[in-house]
């Protein structure tokens, strides 16, 4: 069983940046997807806009929301860790805290389909029982999970945890391009959590982020964000580490196997990718971090944003959905993937704007201010 170590876990300003690039990039890629609305071809679009949105999704798809992961795992050791020093269990109270992330969750989610907190909510729940175990127990799950262990049973038997149903995503479409504010919220409130959750089971994500959430408790428990010991060395290992698996996965055709008629390994090795090169984000931005004082200056200016990260996510969704959705502008209709990225990028502008003014008052966001009353109300 883990205990703690007694030693004090000051503020981590490189996982603050680390946080708001990651909202940075969620913003913008939801933006480029018009908040998961598909229709025809949008007026003011170019003939190279594939290309594009294909080129942001390698550099953002799945590395934003593997930073979060990772960050909120990190979130939990930390203040787990600070409770145990004082003597007290954080189960019940971190419980509590994740009732209130569902209820967010379902705040955001009546905005935007595409909603997160709910399944952090849940599967966040499962941490803590890890909190409990040694370090090697917890190594070990999280490299069961990281591996993708439902696809790998897929492949070799042919068993699938649920079927697609395209059907579904048709209802949240329509709603999406052709309804009322209130027509898409029912639709993304009633026929969203279903397709969250298919989609978190088909594509991997759902094992991926409980062992991304695990991984994070790790690095918490290792202090390895701060410059202490030979942390940094260990960061440079992995940073080499990840980079030639990322050259290899990028150079390799992932499919291979399909066209021998055989099951495609692509389900397996996409996400363990993914969650690769979200450690080469990491692990490169903390170690430039430390390096250069000019980095830390400049990435600094962006660490209130990431305190905020509860209040971004929701605004950025109240934002897009009134931009993209058919209740609001209808621009899912209008701009492609070259635009989108530029709307995405002015979100995150005005976003900054509002919530440097309000930093200069308060230490947490709005939102992040009532979550952490509703957390200790009791």
């Amino acid at each position: 069983m883990y205990k703690t170590q007694g030693l004090k876990n000051s503020r981590i300003e490189v996982a603050d940046a680390l946080r708001g690039l990651a909202v940075i990039g969620i913003i913008v890629y939801h933006a480029m997807e018009h908040m998961n609305t598909s229709g025809p071809t949008p007026t003011y679009s170019f003939s190279w806009d594939n290309d594009f949105f294909r080129f942001m999704g390698t550099l953002i798809a799945g590395k934003a929301y593997g930073i979060f992961a990772i960050l909120f795992g990190l979130s939990f050791f930390i203040q787990r860790d600070n409770q145990e020093q004082k003597g007290k269990d954080f189960s019940l109270r971190f419980l509590w805290r994740m009732f209130w992330l569902l209820i967010f969750g379902t705040i955001n989610l009546a905005l935007f389909d595409g909603d997160i907190l709910q399944a952090y909510a849940i599967l966040g729940v499962l941490m803590i029982p890890a909190g409990y175990l040694s370090n090697k127990w917890l190594w070990a799950i999280t490299i069961f999970l990281l591996i993708q262990p439902l696809e790998i049973i897929t492949y070799f038997t042919g068993w699938q945890v649920c079927g697609w149903e395209a059907a579904q995503w048709d209802v949240i479409g329509n709603a999406h391009i052709n309804g009322t504010f209130l027509e898409n919220a029912w639709a993304n409130l009633t026929v969203g959590p279903i397709n969250n959750w298919v989609f978190y089971l088909l594509t991997g994500r759902a094992t991926q982020t409980l062992g991304l959430f695990y991984l994070g408790i790790l690095f918490g428990r290792y202090r390895l964000f701060y410059n202490e010991g030979n942390h940094l060395k260990i960061w440079r290992i992995v940073f080499v580490i990840i980079l030639i698996i990322t050259f290899v996965g990028n150079n390799i055709d992932l499919g291979f196997g399909a066209q021998r008629g055989e099951p495609s390994l692509s389900p397996i090795l996409t996400p363990i990718l993914k969650g690769a090169q979200t450690l080469f984000y990491i692990s490169g931005v903390t170690l430039l971090w430390y390096a250069f004082d000019w980095f830390k200056k400049f990435l600094g200016q962006i660490c209130f944003f990431g305190r905020m990260s509860l209040t971004n996510y929701l605004l950025s969704s109240l934002l897009g959905a009134f931009i993209f959705y058919g209740w609001g502008l209808g621009m899912c209709l209008h701009l492609g993937s070259f635009w989108s990225f530029w709307v995405g990028i002015g979100i995150v502008v005005v976003q900054i704007i509002i919530l440097h003014q309000w930093a200069k008052f308060h230490q947490r966001g709005p939102l992040e201010t009532i979550w952490r009353w509703l957390t200790w109300c009791w």
